[in-house]
């Protein structure tokens, strides 16, 4: 049975306030006592109830994270790197500052609000977008909220996200200068307002500038995921779409349409180029090497951790929300025609 602090008390012959003082360093207690507390501590291997602390105390040093899962299927966080990346840089950044994070990967009808009360955090992030009910049930939480990737422009908000549509125009704009007129797009799910929406959007606006008619026959919409992109390949042949090159809404799609490509004889770039969004670590590694979007994903959760514990340092913070920059990265995946 775990020791309570209770035990220690009794062992160390002092009160349970004492122990508790001694702990936290609270008050000046004599040496001979605080010797004998955490002698006690040492014998029954005591570990404090940092949850129970936390309720007593003003801060729990404990920082929710989320992951909507706004895509069908409950393994979002394994099947694209994306979310380890980020979410391996908010547990580093909070750990520096002494938190620690509590990660829920809910879906779109689950109430956050329970668990926030329950645990006490002294924070949240939340990474993607979720519906708008969502963002109002948040709110009741009444603790400092960041945003990662998301477009609600809630006053009670702060957010930290790219410009989506821009990096895709990007993307489009590069196999458009290579000489490419025939470009398919490979995308997410399609939610109003959302991350995909607004990548869509650019691919959209690349198409107009160079004068080549958007055709929605060209636009595959599925999941993001690594298994998608093969499908994606693979319906892209079957429906006979000449499409000599392929803008993927994510890494990941992108790296899938390589693979699905390749088991179709199809040779990436001879055959048809692809680029990707988010510069994941593997996509330097392929053969040939994903030409892509670099978002500086470490940086969104570094930037997070810091202005969501700017916020709670500072509760009367008014919202604030950085736009992190992007740039196109050029590897072997896309070959110049004419």
């Amino acid at each position: 049975m775990r020791a309570t602090l209770k035990d220690v008390a009794q062992l160390a012959g002092v009160s349970s306030a004492t122990v508790s003082y001694v702990l936290n360093g609270k008050c000046s207690i004599s040496e001979t006592t605080r010797s004998r507390v955490m002698d006690a501590v040492r014998e029954l291997d005591y570990v404090p109830d940092l949850n129970a602390r936390g309720l007593s105390m003003r801060d729990s040093k404990l920082i929710g994270v989320v992951v909507p899962q706004t895509e069908p299927g409950d393994r979002l966080m394994l099947q694209n790197p994306f979310y380890s990346e980020v979410l391996g840089s908010i547990e580093y950044y909070a750990r520096q500052q002494g938190y620690h994070i509590l990660i829920s990967a809910t879906d779109a009808n689950e109430s956050y609000l329970t668990l926030a009360k329950q645990r006490n955090l002294d924070g949240i992030i939340v990474i993607g977008m979720y519906p708008s009910e969502f963002y109002q049930q948040m709110k009741k939480t009444k603790i400092p909220i960041v945003l990662i990737d998301s477009y609600c422009n809630d006053y009670y908000y702060h957010n930290i996200r790219i410009d989506d549509a821009y990096g895709s125009y990007l993307a489009t704009q590069h196999v458009l200068q290579c000489g490419h007129r025939d470009v398919a797009f490979f995308v997410g799910q399609l939610h109003e307002n959302g991350v995909m929406k607004k990548r869509l959007a650019g691919y959209q606006k690349a198409l107009s500038e160079f004068g080549v008619p958007y055709r929605p026959q060209y636009v595959f919409e599925g999941q993001i995921d690594y298994e998608s992109g093969i499908q994606m390949a693979g319906a892209l042949v079957q429906k006979e779409i000449p499409a000599t090159a392929v803008v993927a809404a994510a890494d990941i799609l992108a790296i899938g349409a390589m693979k699905g490509f390749y088991e179709l004889g199809r040779s990436v770039p001879d055959d048809i180029s692809i680029v990707g969004f988010d510069d994941l670590e593997i996509s330097r590694y392929l053969t040939p090497g994903l030409t892509t979007i670099k978002q500086q994903i470490s940086l969104k959760g570094q930037r997070a951790v810091e202005l969501l514990l700017k916020h709670i340092a500072q509760p009367d913070l008014t919202k604030q929300e950085e736009i992190l920059p992007l740039r196109l990265i050029e590897r072997g995946s896309v070959r110049k025609l004419g």
